[in-house]
């Protein structure tokens, strides 16, 4: 029993460099305004009083600050605290406060009009409320500068459990994308990617008929799908498997976005990925960065 709660408590609680985090971080931030610079082109029309919607829908126990308001012009502060939010995160300045202003901006927009976003979003939108408890400041931010030049560049020791969250929140995600797709037929029959590929406004790129109408071809990718979507939810947890399901799965989100479009959810996945990165290899490979950075004829970074 005791070495039983000592795995728990290490599993959760054992201190790791920052430097993963650091990493999630930027690549969150950076996702988090390609997201919003994509809504900023409808807007009004997504979230406006004149637009598709002009009250949002009364779902149980839902929230939004856009329906409490109700005004175009809030609107558009809403939107400016989200790009400042995300910046902020990129940069790591007010990092705590960022991360809190991005769920509440990325949570309202959502709840305001849920009928214009998809998985992706929603996985976007996941991540967001979990990184509110990540101390993401910490290393490679320039809170981390104010508080000391001379200590930018070292990854100070921080509990893991606000990571073992959102590592467990991916598993989560695939575990019930499987659940959801055998409950149905077409992935049980072995036919789904070849619907999916054959739905005109959703193909990327139009793949000869030979492949799309062919029952092996389909059945081959189909199941290879709940496969490597199975092996994600689990065997990420076992470290040998890791690298192996962890580089099935980007090969297998490369492949969506080649031939589906399916939005943000393959690049918000990847920030997910970004979880699983080891600190210590990630915290030698940021130093190591900074060696040659410093040795290069620019000089782009100081002592």
């Amino acid at each position: 029993m005791r070495s039983t709660l000592k795995a728990w408590d290490d599993f959760w609680l054992t201190p790791e460099p920052t430097s993963t985090i650091a990493v999630v971080r930027i690549a969150y931030g950076v996702l988090l305004l390609a997201w919003a610079l994509t809504l900023s082109l409808n807007l009004s029309t997504f979230f406006g009083t004149s637009g598709i919607l002009p009250q949002g829908p009364d779902i149980p126990w839902a929230w939004s600050l856009l329906d409490a308001v109700g005004s175009d012009l809030f609107t558009v502060v809403l939107f400016g605290l989200l790009v400042a939010a995300a910046a902020g995160l990129v940069l790591g300045f007010h990092t705590r406060l960022a991360a809190v202003v991005a769920f509440v901006a990325v949570i309202s927009l959502h709840r305001r009009n849920p009928w214009v976003f998809q998985a992706g979003d929603m996985a976007l939108r996941v991540f967001s409320f979990y990184f509110m408890f990540v101390p993401a400041g910490a290393a490679l931010s320039l809170d981390r500068w104010r508080r000391s030049r001379a200590e930018f560049w070292e990854f100070p020791l921080r509990s893991a459990w606000p990571l073992r969250l959102i590592q467990v929140q991916f598993s989560v995600i695939y575990l019930f994308s499987v659940w959801t797709k055998v409950r149905g037929t077409t992935w049980n029959d072995g036919t789904a990617v070849s619907y999916a590929l054959r739905i005109g406004e959703l193909v990327r790129l139009d793949l000869p008929a030979s492949i799309t109408e062919s029952l092996l071809v389909s059945n081959l990718t189909t199941y290879a799908t709940l496969a490597v979507e199975l092996g994600l939810a689990v065997l990420v947890w076992n470290r040998r498997a890791r690298p192996w399901v962890l580089v099935a799965g980007v090969a297998f989100h490369l492949a969506i976005e080649v031939t589906v479009r399916v939005g943000f959810f393959s690049l918000t996945m990847f920030v997910y990925y970004l979880a699983w990165l080891h600190p210590e290899s990630v915290r030698m490979g940021l130093l190591g960065l900074r060696r040659r950075l410093r040795l290069s004829p620019a000089g782009l970074i100081g002592p």
